[in-house]
């Protein structure tokens, strides 16, 4: 199977974005900006919060300034929930979960805006969260609550479905940390969620409209293999339906002080950068963000080696004395080309705000060398 024949998409939540008139200046300084210097059609991942969403003129609108600029979107991004620019997001990003009515009533509204700015013919594509946070999550009963808060989603895109015609799947997006962070956890979540879905009678349209997003970054931060881990996924009958294409950093020797140092530049007050080591044993340890204490800490030094959830450019192999993961995303697409259905594809580097030694200035030409990369990935894999 080839790869998806639709523009290669970056996801937005890069540019800060806090209400519906904030959806022309994004198109305008960032997103035409990023395909000029591709010099390729390229698509719009949209990111919108929650307070951007749901008035009855906001698909208009979205879908008038699309079409304006001759851009495309069939994917949109409904993690962050609030904020993602504030000075703190952290946590926070997993709030509301899915047990709250709010995570459910914000996905609705971003279904029926993707169904207005599809184009005839074009399945679309929701990323979500992994259900909650880990430290947030509630008993049984809640992940049966997140459930059915699911199963309600998947019923109402199947009205929307055979009321448009246009076909959009929820992509849940397993995150370090999280009630669903692993490739085994997802599967067992999916068994439990079919198991429900089948008692409902609505088995099959569960099936339809719920899959994965699978996040290049986040299984390599847990060391899962990512050929392993895509076809685990299709083996359990559970569909991809996103990927975004994302890398981490390595730290191959956290005893080196040159590596030390670098990895001080990357602790910072906004995104939460969930941080896991291998020892020669084989043994995952893990600690929940990236800070100075952790990087100074003997224990953890004879741990290697590290990773850490901190999205950097798909591009590059290394980042000074630092390594990427750029590897399982090579392995990664390749066992995505495979597949006998084509994923959305989404480059997603929602942390070049805070990037050390980035350009701010200079933001447009980082994401459209992801994009050239990753497209030469593509035509290789």
């Amino acid at each position: 199977m080839a790869f998806s024949t639709l523009p290669l998409a970056y996801c937005t939540n890069v540019h800060p974005c806090r209400s519906l008139a904030d959806v022309p200046l994004v198109l305008d300084r960032h997103a035409l900006a990023v395909q000029e210097q591709c010099g390729f059609r390229i698509s719009v991942g949209l990111w919108l919060p929650a307070a951007a969403v749901g008035a009855p003129r906001d698909v208009s609108i979205v879908a008038e300034a699309l079409a304006a600029r001759s851009l495309t979107c069939h994917t949109l991004n409904a993690f962050p929930f609030g904020d993602f620019h504030g000075s703190r997001v952290k946590e926070q990003v997993y709030l509301p979960d899915w047990s709250d009515p709010r995570r459910l009533h914000y996905t609705l509204a971003c279904t029926r805006l993707l169904a207005g700015v599809l184009a005839d013919g074009v399945e679309g594509s929701i990323s979500t969260l992994p259900l909650g946070f880990k430290p947030h999550a509630g008993d049984a009963a809640w992940q049966v609550t997140a459930i059915d808060a699911l199963l309600a989603w998947a019923r109402d895109a199947s009205a929307v479905e055979s009321r448009t015609g246009r076909c959009i799947r929820l992509a849940i997006e397993p995150e370090p940390f999280c009630v669903l962070e692993t490739t085994a956890e997802t599967v067992a979540f999916f068994e439990q969620l079919f198991a429900r879905a089948a008692g409902l009678g609505v088995e099959p349209v569960a099936r339809r409209h719920l899959g994965v997003c699978y996040d290049v970054c986040h299984q390599a931060v847990e060391f899962e293999d990512a050929a392993k881990a895509i076809a685990t996924l299709v083996a359990a009958g559970i569909r991809i339906n996103k990927v975004q294409i994302s890398c981490a950093i390595e730290a191959i020797d956290p005893t080196d002080p040159v590596q030390q140092e670098a990895l001080l530049a990357y602790v910072e007050p906004r995104y939460l950068h969930q941080t896991f080591a291998r020892d020669a044993g084989g043994t995952l340890h893990h600690a929940v963000d990236l800070t100075a204490d952790l990087i100074a800490d003997p224990a953890w030094h004879a741990r290697a080696p590290w990773r850490i959830h901190y999205h950097v450019p798909v591009d590059a192999e290394r980042i000074g004395p630092l390594g990427t993961t750029r590897g399982e995303l090579v392995r990664a697409l390749a066992a995505v080309g495979a597949l006998d259905y084509a994923p959305h594809l989404e480059v997603e580097t929602y942390t070049w705000p805070v990037l050390p030694g980035a350009d701010p200035v200079d933001l447009a030409s980082g994401i459209a060398r992801e994009l050239i990369a990753t497209r030469a990935l593509i035509a290789c894999a």
